[in-house]
């Protein structure tokens, strides 16, 4: 049997993939093993931008200022298609006053549209508070991947699709 090797996606098809998703994984380099989390995402101004809540693990691994890897994923229920994108760089909280409400207004945007109000809870928000809880007026904590050392995107392959199904 052949090792059948997924292909590397276009620039395209990375970018693509992300604006169409809006749940990642961010992989921390923990102290005894990776620290692996799910995150709502937003893509503005060609970054991600992530919302992080004032409490957990998370907060002290994001002081190390240490490398990160953001695993964004789409994947068809038969697995008929599948393809990821695996981003590494560092994050850096997003100070600047104006940038930060775009991408907090931009994020309660995106909730409303694809998002049950139980997603809220992710944010530290009860659901009963409304995706309005987004506000840039909040002391929200908004982090930015930043510095991308590597962007590494594989997808299914379409030859074998293809021959599978045609039998």
């Amino acid at each position: 049997m052949a090792l059948v090797k997924l292909p590397k996606m276009a620039k395209l098809e990375v970018a693509k993939l992300i604006k169409g998703q809006m749940i990642c994984r961010i992989a921390f380099r923990g102290d005894r093993s990776p620290y692996l989390i799910p995150f709502q995402y937003t893509y503005f101004n060609g970054h991600l931008y992530f919302h992080f809540t004032n409490y957990g693990r998370k907060i002290e691994l994001l002081k190390r200022d240490e490398p990160v890897c953001v695993e964004i994923e789409e994947i068809t229920p038969d697995m008929r298609k599948y393809a990821f994108v695996a981003l590494t760089g560092t994050l850096k909280v997003v100070m600047e006053p104006m940038e930060r409400g775009k991408v907090v207004r931009k994020m309660a945007e995106e909730g409303v549209m694809k998002l049950s109000d139980n997603f809220l809870a992710v944010h530290g928000f009860n659901r009963e508070d409304g995706w309005s809880a987004l506000s840039p007026e909040k002391p929200l904590i908004i982090v930015k991947l930043d510095k991308i050392s590597e962007c590494i995107g594989l997808k299914s392959p379409s030859e074998y699709r293809v021959r599978r199904h045609a039998k």
